[in-house]
């Protein structure tokens, strides 16, 4: 996993430090469900939601909460219970819901600030890959998946359903995506095994992946050399550039077809990892209302269920059933300019193509473990 051991550690010593100050008779109030109710309730287990419970806590009492204003005399997993069942079912129900007010808005309220909060810890549980050592391990295990070497990652716009009223004409048009509903769409990285390693954005669904890349501070570190001779896998609606690796759009050999199969073997990931994302936090299957000034709040609800999406890859949580089938990847808008244009870029694939896809083999085994000392400069 991309963030290490040592951060859990920490957070641990910090949640440690806590409880040893704290009554130990204080009872939470997720311990009036069985394992069984919890999870239908919250699709997360008990050990999960205690140290959720715990590391949310922690980060309300560093970070001064004053708008808007929660409930008082509220306990904090009380506060934590309602956002978290918000999450795995996107309404509010009202046995829940009692727990922290009888009013609707206090529980809109609450959802809020809990949303920021844990939106603010992906500093320490979404993490891309910075050092060396990570990088390399990242890169192995994904060469070892699909053959292709130096991959740090998955792109790819995720988009999330929300209502927009037809009546404001180029607002509507605004949040139509290339699928034709709408949505806001945030830039995601996950890595081969479905963690996830960076989510950027909050925009409207009609905004061009591309410019989310160029805009975005993981498009710009990549592109600036700053993470070395690695690439990033990408669909078609990104441009091929040194550091963005896309398929062959007209695949003219077998090497061709067989570099575009181990393309699509580690870009069906962040399929898989977007669909087990909405399974388990349904509330992203429909945010709600478009309402101005609303983005902010959608990214939070949009992070913090990616922060918790990677602590219960953490905990071994196993995700709900499928609901239905699998979203497709959002397909990019056409462009009138060649995707495909620099020359650079373009030589840089065909010779990654021409040496490891060149040989028929059973098997695409891995050349090294991860990125040499010659290719990470």
């Amino acid at each position: 996993m991309a963030f290490a051991l040592p951060v859990w550690l920490a957070v641990q010593e910090e949640l440690l430090a806590e409880q040893d100050g704290a009554d130990s008779a204080t009872q939470s109030c997720f311990d009036d469900f069985d394992d069984a109710a919890l999870y239908t309730m919250f699709h997360l287990t008990r050990p999960c939601i205690a140290f959720i419970t715990d590391a949310v806590t922690v980060r309300m009492k560093s970070t001064a909460v004053k708008k808007p204003p929660l409930p008082r005399e509220v306990s904090a997993s009380s506060l934590i219970m309602v956002a978290l069942h918000y999450y795995a079912h996107g309404v509010l129900h009202a046995d829940i819901a009692q727990r922290v007010s009888h009013s609707q808005a206090d529980c809109f309220t609450v959802i809020s600030v809990i949303s920021g909060v844990i939106a603010g810890m992906a500093d320490a549980f979404i993490s891309f890959p910075q050092i060396r050592e990570a990088r390399a391990n990242v890169a192995f295990k994904t060469e070892k998946l699909c053959g292709i070497p130096n991959v740090l990652g998955v792109v790819a716009p995720a988009h999330f359903k929300i209502r927009a009223s037809p009546y404001d004409k180029d607002s509507f048009r605004s949040y139509v995506n290339t699928l034709g509903y709408t949505s806001v769409v945030s830039q995601v990285m996950c890595d081969s095994d479905g963690n996830i390693l960076s989510v950027e954005k909050c925009c409207v669904g009609s905004t061009v992946e591309q410019e989310m890349w160029e805009t975005s501070f993981k498009g710009r570190e990549m592109e600036e050399h700053l993470h070395g001779n690695t690439w990033i896998i990408a669909g078609k609606g990104y441009k091929l550039s040194k550091h963005v690796l896309t398929p062959v759009s007209e695949p003219a050999d077998y090497k061709d077809i067989r570099f575009n199969d181990a393309h699509a073997k580690i870009h069906n990931v962040m399929r898989t990892t977007l669909d087990l994302v909405r399974r388990r936090f349904r509330c992203l299957m429909q945010l709600g209302f478009a309402q101005e000034g609303s983005l902010d709040k959608k990214a939070n609800i949009i992070k913090a269920c990616c922060v918790l999406h990677n602590i219960a890859k953490k905990f071994s949580v196993p995700p709900p059933p499928a609901a239905g089938r699998i979203e497709p990847l959002h397909p990019g808008k056409q462009r009138s300019m060649p995707v495909e244009s620099n020359p650079e870029a373009l030589k840089a694939r065909q010779e990654l193509i021409n040496k490891i896809f060149s040989v028929v083999s059973g098997s695409q085994e891995p050349r090294s473990k991860g990125i040499t000392e010659e290719e990470d400069v």
